[in-house]
């Protein structure tokens, strides 16, 4: 497996109060092509700003991001949005469909930036294979109000997927959701490894987590690493 993303002492200060206090303190991390990686910890551990970095929509203090073996940590904001859209996907713990479109429209909407121009016809086959790796291509014409939490769920993940993404970051996906449904959704990001895409969850849930093929522990925002038990 080829490393896609390698993080070295990534630091994160929060200033503008009395006393700055350190998000990120030194976090190492390496993550391959069609690896699971569950990041752990307490509530105010740094978890969402690990995230945050990790996607580009924060910058660290000080420290290495390597993707495919560039260094990206302080690019421009107008780079970091472009490689966003051909190299990630996003999956939140509230769904951010749009209530007005179909299942098929809202993971259409994520072709329009950074994809090029798709003919109507590629666009449909991209949607439709995407609703179809999450189980759920037969409620293409259905909207939002016609679903559940978990079909929205997995809606949301077909838009993150429609993109073709390297790297699939997953911050809390299953918070909202019951245990059989969360499971669900759990099934249909792991299948996205099997296709080479890198997927790193935060979550909460010890289960989830130990169905990853690695754990690590975020802990007053130092990282360490353990098997999964």
């Amino acid at each position: 497996m080829s490393e896609l993303i390698e993080l070295t002492g990534i630091s994160k200060v929060l200033k503008g109060q009395e006393q700055p206090r350190t998000i990120l303190d030194g976090v190492d991390l390496t993550v391959r092509a069609g690896e699971s990686v569950a990041i752990v910890g307490r509530s105010g551990s740094g978890k969402s700003t690990l995230l945050s970095v990790l996607g580009l929509f924060d910058r660290p203090d000080s420290g290495t991001y390597a993707l495919n073996g560039r260094d990206i940590s302080r690019l421009p904001e107008r780079h970091a949005a472009k490689l966003r859209s051909s190299h990630f996907g996003f999956v939140f713990q509230r769904f951010f469909l749009l209530k007005h479109l179909t299942a098929a429209q809202n993971v259409a909407m994520a072709l329009i930036n950074g994809q090029g121009w798709l003919s109507r016809r590629e666009r449909r086959t991209r949607v439709m294979n995407a609703l179809d790796q999450v189980g759920i291509a037969h409620l293409a014409k259905n909207r939002p109000a016609k679903m559940s939490g978990g079909e929205q769920q997995r809606v949301a993940i077909a838009r993150a997927l429609v993109r073709e993404p390297q790297i699939l970051l997953a911050d809390e996906p299953t918070g909202a959701l019951d245990i059989e449904t969360g499971t669900i959704v759990i099934d249909a990001l792991l299948d996205a490894t099997t296709r080479g895409c890198a997927l790193i969850l935060v979550t909460h849930d010890r289960d989830h987590a130990a169905r990853m093929g690695r754990i690590v522990d975020l802990e007053a925002g130092v990282l360490s690493e353990r098997v999964p038990a």
